[in-house]
C-alpha cells in the first residue's frame, strides 16, 4: 500500500492552489510488493504474449480467451476486485501499475482492459449484493469474459441518443431487449454483456429519456454477432457488432435503477479514461526501449546511429514525454486514491467511495486520457522514424505499435470531446461552488491592469520553473475567465476556444506534475543547494523537467493568443495579449545539451531508464 497522510487537492484545485512535492506520490515510491506485481505483469507479456503477437493478430481461434484464462490464474484480472469477491483488493495506484505494465501487450492489453474495466466495473460498482455475488467472482478469475455494449451506429459521443429498447413482458418478469450495438470489444468470446437501452412503455411506445443498464448473459438467447471487424490496428482484439432481438433478460438483471444507465456510462468512462492513460504509458515506454536498442545496434557511416545528434534528440524527446506523462498519471491516481479513502472513512462502501472519488477528478481523468494517448502516438511515430525503412516493415515491432496506437485518441471519448469536457467539468465545479475559479481569475484580471512586479530571482532548485508554472496557471485563469465573462453560456458553442483553453490546462497540469515529481525525487536523493543542476543523482530528471516546462511555455503562449483573438477585441484584447506574453515568459536554455544528457544515459543502459 502507498501511504500519505496529506489531504490531496480537490478536483481542479491545481489551477488555484500550490502543491508541495511531499503532497504527491511519485513512481520512485513504489513498494516491494508493487514492484513484484509489476514484474509479474512484465514476465507474463514476455512469456505469453510477445512471442505470439502474429498469432494474436490473426485471431487464432480460442487464443485470446486462453490468454485471458492464464492472466486470471495469475490474479491479474482481479487486482482491484475486493477479496470478498475473489480478487486481491489492491488500491487504485496498484491497479494503475498493473494497467501500465500490461499496456505494452498490444491487442491483448485491449482485451484485458475491456474485461477488467468497462466489462467488470459497472457490476462491481452499481450491482446489488446478489448481482455482485453471482457475477464478480467469475469475472475476477476469468472464468467468464465480459463486454460492454454502449455505442450504436447513430450514438457515439452522444451515447444517450441510443435506440436500443427494453420492453417489460406482460408478466413483469423479463425485459425484452432489441437493438444494435457496434465496436464492441471482446464481443466474439464474451459470456457477459453490460447493455445500455431505453425502457419503452409497451402501451404508449414512449421511451425513457435516459438509458438504463442491463446485465445480459450470452446464454439468455436472442443475441447474434456480425463477423469480426477488419481494423487498422489492434487486429487481435475481438470487435464485433452485436444484435439483440427480443433478448429475454430477467428483471433482477436491471443494473442499478431504471434510467440510471447514462450516469453509469459516464462514471465508468471517468475510470476508463485514466486507465487508458496508464495503458498507453506502458506501450510508450516499451517503444522507447525498442528505439534505444535499435539505435544502438544500427550502424551507419561506421558508427551506431545512437551517436548522432538528430537521433539523440528524438530519443530524449520521447523520454521527456513518457517521464512527464508518468509523473501526472501517478499524481492523479494517488489523489483519486486519497479521495476514495476519505470517503470510506466517512462511511461510504468501497464501490460508492471509488465512484465518488474518481468522479471528483473527472477533469484530470480527461486530461490524462488526452495526454497519454497523444504521448503514445508521438513516441510510436518517432520510433518508426528511428527505425527508418525497417520501421515501415511488418517485421519490425514499431510497425505494429504505430498501428495499434491510433485507436487510443478515439477510445473512451475522442480527444476532442475530452478536451471540451475538461473545461466544461472545471466550470461546472466552479458553478456548484466546489471550485473557486472566480476569485483567482478576478485577481489575475486586476494584475493585468497594475504595474508588473519584478520578483526577486528564485535560486532554489528549479526556481525558474516554479515561477513559470505559477504563471501558466495565471494564463489559464486569465483566458478562461475572460472567455466565460465575454461569452457567458455561449462559451459551449465556441469549441475552438474551448480546445485552446483545454490545451493550456493540460500543459499546465503536466508541467506542474513533472516539476513536483522532480523536486520530490531530488529531496529523496538528498540533493540540495542553489542552482538548478540538481546533482548527478537526478541530473537527467532535472533536464527533462526543464525541457518540458520551457517547451510548454511556448505552446501555452500560442494557445492563449489564439483563444484571446477568438473572443476579445480593443483594449481588452491588447491587455490580455500582453498578459499572455508576460505569463509565458521564458528563459534561455541550451536544449541541445540537456537532450544529450537525457539520451546519453538511455543509450548507455540500452533502454528507457527513468
Amino acid at each position: 500500500m502507498t501511504t500519505n497522510t496529506k489531504k490531496a487537492l480537490q478536483g481542479g484545485e491545481f489551477l488555484i492552489r500550490d502543491s508541495d512535492p511531499q503532497d504527491i506520490f511519485i513512481p520512485e515510491e513504489f513498494n516491494e510488493e508493487q514492484h513484484m506485481i509489476a514484474q509479474t505483469c512484465v514476465e507474463f507479456l514476455q512469456q505469453e504474449v510477445w512471442p505470439i503477437l502474429d498469432r494474436i493478430d490473426a485471431q487464432e481461434d480460442g487464443l485470446m480467451p486462453k490468454l485471458m484464462d492464464k492472466a486470471g490464474e495469475l490474479g491479474l484480472l482481479g487486482i482491484s476486485v475486493p477479496e470478498a469477491y475473489g480478487g486481491f483488493g489492491k488500491d487504485f495506484v496498484t491497479g494503475m501499475l498493473v494497467t501500465e505494465k500490461t499496456g505494452a501487450g498490444h491487442s491483448f492489453s485491449v482485451a484485458m482492459a475491456a474485461h477488467t474495466g468497462i466489462g467488470t466495473l459497472p457490476i462491481l460498482y452499481y450491482g446489488n449484493d446478489a448481482q455482485r455475488a453471482k457475477y464478480i467472482p467469475k469475472l475476477a478469475t476469468g472464468e467468464w469474459k465480459a463486454s460492454y455494449c454502449l455505442t450504436e451506429p447513430g450514438a457515439g459521443s452522444d451515447a444517450n441518443s441510443g435506440k436500443t429498447k427494453a420492453v417489460l413482458t406482460g408478466d413483469g418478469k423479463h425485459y425484452l431487449l432489441t437493438g444494435q450495438k457496434m465496436w464492441i470489444t471482446n464481443a466474439g468470446f464474451a459470456d457477459l454483456f453490460t447493455v445500455f437501452a431505453k425502457v419503452v412503455d409497451p402501451t404508449t411506445g414512449e421511451a425513457d429519456p435516459n438509458l438504463s443498464a442491463f446485465i445480459v448473459e450470452k446464454e439468455f438467447g436472442g443475441i447474434t454477432l456480425n463477423p469480426e471487424e477488419h481494423k487498422m490496428g489492434i487486429k487481435g482484439s475481438s470487435t464485433r457488432q452485436v444484435f439483440f432481438n427480443d433478448c429475454k433478460v430477467p428483471v433482477e438483471n436491471l443494473l442499478s435503477e431504471r434510467g440510471n444507465g447514462f450516469k453509469i456510462a459516464v462514471n465508468i468512462l471517468n475510470i476508463g479514461r485514466i486507465k487508458l492513460a496508464g495503458a498507453t504509458l506502458g506501450g510508450a515506454k516499451e517503444t522507447v526501449d525498442r528505439a534505444v536498442q535499435y539505435a544502438n545496434e544500427r550502424e551507419q557511416f561506421g558508427r551506431p546511429i545512437s551517436s548522432f545528434g538528430a537521433i539523440r534528440q528524438k530519443l530524449a524527446d520521447m523520454a521527456v514525454y513518457a517521464y512527464v506523462t508518468e509523473s501526472a498519471l501517478y499524481r492523479c491516481s494517488r489523489d483519486m486514491e486519497l479521495a476514495i479513502e476519505a470517503l470510506k472513512a466517512e462511511g461510504a462502501d468501497h464501490a460508492k467511495a471509488l465512484l465518488k472519488g474518481v468522479e471528483q477528478y473527472a477533469a484530470e481523468a480527461a486530461i490524462m486520457k488526452v495526454a497519454g494517448s497523444e504521448c503514445l502516438d508521438y513516441i510510436v511515430d518517432e520510433g518508426v522514424q528511428i527505425y527508418g525503412g525497417m520501421g515501415y516493415s511488418a517485421e519490425s515491432p514499431v510497425e505494429r505499435a504505430y498501428r495499434d496506437s491510433r485507436i487510443n485518441r478515439i477510445f473512451e471519448g475522442t480527444n476532442e470531446i475530452n478536451r471540451m469536457l475538461t473545461v466544461d467539468m472545471l466550470l461546472k465545479r466552479a458553478m456548484k461552488g466546489q471550485l473557486d475559479l472566480l476569485g483567482p481569475a478576478q485577481a489575475v484580471a486586476a494584475e493585468l491592469t497594475g504595474i508588473p512586479d519584478m520578483p526577486e530571482p528564485d535560486d532554489s532548485l528549479l526556481g525558474g520553473e516554479k515561477r513559470m508554472v505559477a504563471n501558466f496557471k495565471k494564463a489559464v485563469l486569465m483566458v478562461a475567465g475572460g472567455a466565460a465573462q465575454k461569452l457567458g453560456l455561449d462559451l459551449a458553442k465556441h469549441q475552438e476556444t474551448l480546445m485552446h483553453i483545454a490545451d493550456m490546462v493540460i500543459d499546465t497540469y503536466l508541467a506542474e506534475s513533472v516539476l513536483l515529481r522532480t523536486l520530490k525525487l531530488a529531496e529523496i536523493q538528498g540533493v540540495g543547494g542553489k542552482g538548478s543542476e540538481g546533482g548527478a543523482a537526478v541530473a537527467e530528471q532535472f533536464a527533462m523537467c526543464q525541457l518540458y516546462v520551457h517547451d510548454a511555455a511556448d505552446r501555452i503562449h500560442k494557445y492563449a493568443k489564439e483563444a484571446v483573438n477568438n473572443f476579445a477585441d480593443g483594449d481588452e484584447q491588447r491587455a490580455m495579449l500582453m498578459g499572455a506574453k508576460r505569463f509565458t515568459k521564458n528563459t534561455n536554455l541550451n536544449t541541445a545539451e540537456l537532450r544529450k544528457l537525457v539520451a546519453k544515459k538511455m543509450i548507455a543502459e540500452g533502454k528507457y531508464c527513468y
